[in-house]
This record gives C-alpha cells, sequence and structure tokens, in this order.
C-alpha cells in the first residue's frame, strides 16, 4: 500500500460524506476498495474479491459488516476512524480470549498485505492497525482458506513482537497454542458449549491446555533447520484439523461472525446419568475431553456416562467388571500413585471369560505425563481381556500384549496391576503407560462412550434370563454342593439401587 501523502491527506468532516456512503455500500451488499487515503472507489481489489466469492451471498453482508461493527464497539470516538487498532479487537474479544491471543490476532491481520506488489517490488510495510481489506482477508482464509492459506497466519501469530520472516521455533508455536487452546475452553465455559459436563468439577485445566498443545505440536515433522518454515507449518495444519478447527471457532466466536453455513463446531460429547453432585474431582478435564472424544470411531455418538468411580464406589474389582459389563463401548481411565494417568479405550461390552475379545478399534492411550494415542498393530487380536474366579488362568483386566505381559492389566486383587512393554506393546504398538511396571492403583475411571447392546430375547420374544434366574433348584444344588457362584457378583444393580 502506498504511504500517504501529505498533499493528499484530508479532514475527517471531508471524509464524513464518504464513509455516510460507505456504510449505505455495505447495507446494500454493493462491494467497495479501501486504499490508504480513504474510500476511492466501487470495486475491491482483485485478493478481496477472491475471497470474498468464497461466501454465499447471504454470508456477505455478515462478513463485510464485521469491520464497521467493531469500529463502533471500540472504545473512544468512532469518528475519523479507518483502521481497527488493538483496543478495538480487545474490546470485542477480550473476554473470551487471553490478551496474548488477542495480541497475536491483531499483528497477524497487520501484516496481511491486501495489495501484493508488482514484480521487482517489495509488499507493503505492517503498520499497527487493521484495514477493511485486511480483516476481509483474515476472515476469508481463516473461515473459508485452505491449510496454504492458514500457515502464514499461523506463523504470523506464533512470531514475538515485531519479529518477521517465514520461519517459526517450535517452542513458539507451542506458546500460540496454549493461547489458542486457552481461548477455546474459555468460550466453551462462557457460551453454552459444555454439553452438561461442569468444569469445576473436573481435572485441572491449565495442565490439560499444555498437555494437548504439547501433543499437537509433536506431530510437527523433523526439521534439518532450527525453524519450521510455511511449507513445514501448512503440511502440519493440513494434517492436523484441530488447529484449523481451534483458530475458526475463536474467530467465528470471538467476532461474532455466525455463518448459516458453517455451525458451531461440537468440540465436546454429551454428558449424562453423572451423578455430579457426589463428585469432588474428576480425572478427566476438558482439553483431555477434546483430544480422547474425536479418537473414537466415528459411529460412538452416544452420551458419556460415568459407570464407575473409585471415588464414588469404592475400590473393587466386583462392582468395577459390572459397570463395564452389558454397557457397551468403554473408555478407562487410570491414575497411578506416582501421578501417571492413561487408560484405554474398548469397541465392545465386556464380557467374563478366559478368552481375548474385542477389535482394532480398541486403542491404549496417555494422558500425563504426555497425551498420546496407541492404536492396533495387526500383529496380534489381543485386544480385550477380562476374567474372573479361574485357577488356571489370570484373573483380572487387560489389554493388548499376551497372558501375564499386558499393555495394560488390572489385577482383581484390586489396587494392583502392571504395564509390561518391552520395548514395545505388540497389539498397540505402546510403551509402558505407568511410572513404573508394576504398580499401584491411586483412582480409576469407567465411562460408557457408546449406545449399550440390546438385550437378547428368548425364543418368545422376552429378555432372556440368567441360567441362575432361569432354574433356582440348579443354584441351590450348586450351593448344596460347595460351588461358587462366581457370576452372582456381577449382575447388573437394579434401577432403584443406581439411583
Amino acid at each position: 500500500m502506498r504511504a500517504r501523502s501529505p498533499a493528499r491527506s484530508q479532514s475527517s468532516a471531508g471524509l464524513a460524506p464518504l464513509r455516510a456512503e460507505a456504510a449505505g455500500r455495505l447495507q446494500l451488499g454493493v462491494p467497495f476498495h479501501v486504499h490508504s487515503e480513504g474510500i476511492m472507489g466501487s470495486v475491491h481489489s482483485v485478493v478481496v474479491q477472491k475471497r470474498l466469492a468464497r461466501f454465499r451471498p447471504d454470508e456477505l453482508p455478515v462478513v463485510q459488516g464485521v469491520f464497521d461493527r467493531l469500529l463502533l464497539g471500540g472504545p473512544g470516538d468512532p469518528s475519523g476512524q479507518t483502521t481497527l487498532t488493538l483496543q478495538m479487537l480487545q474490546s470485542s474479544m477480550g473476554s473470551l480470549a487471553p490478551d496474548s491471543m488477542v495480541r497475536r490476532l491483531h499483528r497477524c491481520m497487520c501484516r496481511i498485505d491486501s495489495a501484493p506488489a508488482a514484480a521487482g517490488q517489495s509488499g507493503a510495510c505492517a503498520s499497527s492497525a487493521v484495514s477493511r481489506e485486511q480483516l476481509v482477508i483474515f476472515l476469508a482464509d481463516v473461515l473459508r482458506g485452505t491449510a496454504e492459506e492458514r500457515a502464514p497466519l499461523v506463523v504470523a501469530m506464533s512470531q514475538h513482537g515485531d519479529e518477521a520472516g517465514t520461519s517459526v521455533r517450535r517452542e513458539q508455536l507451542a506458546e500460540f497454542l496454549q493461547d489458542l487452546i486457552s481461548a477455546v475452553v474459555h468460550i466453551l465455559l462462557h457460551r453454552g458449549h459444555l454439553q452438561a459436563w461442569q468444569p469445576e468439577k473436573m481435572g485441572d485445566q491449565s495442565q490439560g491446555v499444555q498437555l494437548l498443545a504439547e501433543q499437537i505440536c509433536s506431530e510437527l515433522r523433523p526439521s534439518d533447520q532450527a525453524d519450521h518454515d510455511v511449507s513445514s507449518v501448512e503440511d502440519w495444519i493440513f494434517r492436523m484439523s484441530q488447529v484449523s478447527l481451534y483458530l475458526e471457532m475463536l474467530v467465528a466466536e470471538g467476532l461474532n461472525v455466525s455463518l448459516r453455513g458453517r455451525p458451531a463446531p461440537t468440540l465436546l460429547p454429551p454428558c449424562k446419568e453423572t451423578p455430579w453432585k457426589d463428585l469432588n474431582c474428576l480425572l478427566l478435564d476438558i482439553p483431555t475431553l477434546m483430544f480422547l472424544a474425536p479418537q473414537l470411531p466415528d459411529s460412538y455418538s452416544a452420551p458419556w456416562r460415568l459407570v464407575f468411580s473409585t471415588r464414588l464406589h469404592g475400590e473393587s474389582f466386583t462392582r468395577m467388571a459390572s459397570g463395564l459389563t452389558k454397557r457397551g463401548p468403554t473408555l478407562l481411565l487410570i491414575k497411578d500413585t506416582k501421578g501417571h494417568l492413561f487408560g484405554a479405550f474398548a469397541s465392545h461390552a465386556w464380557e467374563i471369560k478366559p478368552q481375548f475379545q474385542g477389535d482394532s478399534r480398541c486403542f491404549l492411550f496417555t494422558v500425563s505425563p504426555r497425551l498420546r494415542v496407541y492404536t492396533a498393530t495387526g500383529y496380534n487380536e489381543h485386544y480385550m481381556y477380562l476374567n474372573h474366579g479361574q485357577q488356571t488362568m489370570p484373573n483380572g483386566l487387560g489389554l493388548g500384549g499376551q497372558l501375564g505381559y499386558f499393555g495394560l492389566w488390572l489385577d482383581s486383587d484390586f489396587g494392583r496391576g502392571h504395564s509390561r512393554a518391552r520395548p514395545k506393546c505388540t497389539t498397540y504398538g505402546s510403551p509402558q503407560l505407568s511410572g513404573e511396571e508394576d504398580f499401584t492403583l491411586d483412582s480409576v475411571e469407567v465411562w460408557a462412550v457408546g449406545k449399550p447392546p440390546k438385550p437378547e430375547e428368548d425364543e418368545e420374544g422376552g429378555t432372556r434370563k440368567s441360567i441362575l434366574d432361569a432354574d433356582l433348584e440348579v443354584q441351590a444344588m450348586m450351593e448344596m454342593t460347595g460351588k461358587t457362584l462366581h457370576s452372582q457378583g456381577f449382575r447388573e444393580p437394579e434401577e432403584d439401587q443406581e439411583q
């Protein structure tokens, strides 16, 4: 953009009629072109025209109206203002995003070149204010852009202060992500997107933010250089859809850009049947939930339900097994006494039997000290194992590996377990999940995350009964001969007992 010439400067009073005309054009959806001298015509630059073409006709007034709304909603008298200041953005977004994130957005907008220089000429220098065209380009690239277009924006937002260039260090990207995720979590808390979760009774959100930022950064491909250039960031954004998703949510919510064709993304699964009044603190936190929920297969969209917690139900393997069986797919969370948090997803309803079960949709994961997911390798089919009351087979719950050397194991003698993976679990490719190979439990949670299986029906169409209920004489004979009724301990609790 050309520098303002003193001979061409005009007073704000002289520009007032032009601004009134511009406001009228905006309301009518008529485009216009903003230069540094003011509103100079009724045709957008080619760059802006291409960006606006991405929006539907009914969306154009929304996108084009953001600039004037920010201008009028900012501090001080808007008359005479033709650009957006940092204070205007802070006034609009300050309640939803950390100040450091608002500054990142403003710095990025200021660096956008709305009128690319001709061959052999240098582009415009970054200013301290945002023009109408710069804002339109920013909105189009964030809300409707490609990874190629978003990469320079992310690089600019990740750099510090007056830094410039086309590369960024990994730690700078991690800091940007922490600000971005913090803003998204704040939006979920204050814009009614919690899906019945209660963050005040969940884990440490700030630690969850750091862990999620580190996990997303870990997907950057190794670079021969100390910095990551735009092409490296582009590849990363293309593979890690969360970056674009979180940025889009921040801009749409923070700047109140409501587009009918793009409803707000759902980042959390619904939560139901969870006794919040009896809970002090869950193992789950909001950022961890944002990470784990998308890892489940697409078909698992049922509300999450807490079916077992040592803090609610005590340290009982029998009670935990009853929370696992006949519940459909479940998610198991374990914290050991060393502070490591890890778990597993079981794609099938658990069955008590001395054989492996499940399928390749199962996975293991860690939350702390690192957030990672370990999926099936295809080496074997030792996905899930649950057994109790056997003298010749291991009794407990296990996933991956082999008998005696599970990727994750909880002994039926509740309180002990192991994660024996040297060098890695054959089934899931996971390392040791716990702080020590043989660990002691601190707490456990079981979440039902899918639709429970339908009750089996007998030939007459009724619900199939347990063999113990079907023949009480058999039950009595077994008790008289001293046989232990192991299945009796794993019955589903009656409805009135659960309430």
